[in-house]
């Protein structure tokens, strides 16, 4: 079995999403289904409709989560923690036009672009690997290339 890499956070993310699923969202849904098919005709009861529906793509995200959290490997940035980009850093770079952003190296499962979270294989994210603080990096991207430097560099 491939095992991908994760954070703890993205760890703790995933598990509370499927705890919240599981205690929260799932319980609730099977109530309202009940209330509705309570009211007769299912056939033509949106409700009951629309929350088995609901309760099906709950029952999917769940196994999904339930298979997806025994594939990831939980790997602690502190341990990785060097001079040089590696899974888990947080980088901060400014770009040939003078935007700073800072971004934390991380596996697939929990990229999140709004909170800065990009895979280490996306094209920025392969691109700052085994680099330096004051390093140039050159990101081949879809719109052309873009040269970067890095400024910050912490495992935090």
């Amino acid at each position: 079995m491939v095992h991908r890499p994760i954070t703890p956070g993205g760890y703790a993310r995933l598990e509370r999403e499927l705890t919240d699923l599981w205690h929260q969202e799932r319980p609730k849904v099977v109530q309202e289904v009940s209330d509705a098919a309570a009211l007769g005709d299912r056939s033509e009861n949106a409700e009951y409709i629309y929350g088995k529906k609901r309760l099906r793509e709950i029952d999917r995200r769940m196994k999904f989560l339930t298979e997806l959290l025994k594939k990831l490997t939980v790997i602690d940035p502190a341990l990785n923690a060097s001079d040089r980009v590696d899974f888990g850093a947080k980088v901060t770079i400014e770009d040939e036009e003078g935007r700073v952003r800072t971004y934390q190296i991380v596996g697939e499962d929990e990229v999140d672009a709004k909170q800065g979270r990009i895979s280490m294989q996306s094209p920025v994210g392969k691109a700052l690997l085994k680099h330096r603080v004051g390093d140039e990096v050159l990101v081949q991207r879809p719109a052309g290339e873009l040269e970067m430097i890095i400024t910050a560099l912490s495992y935090d």
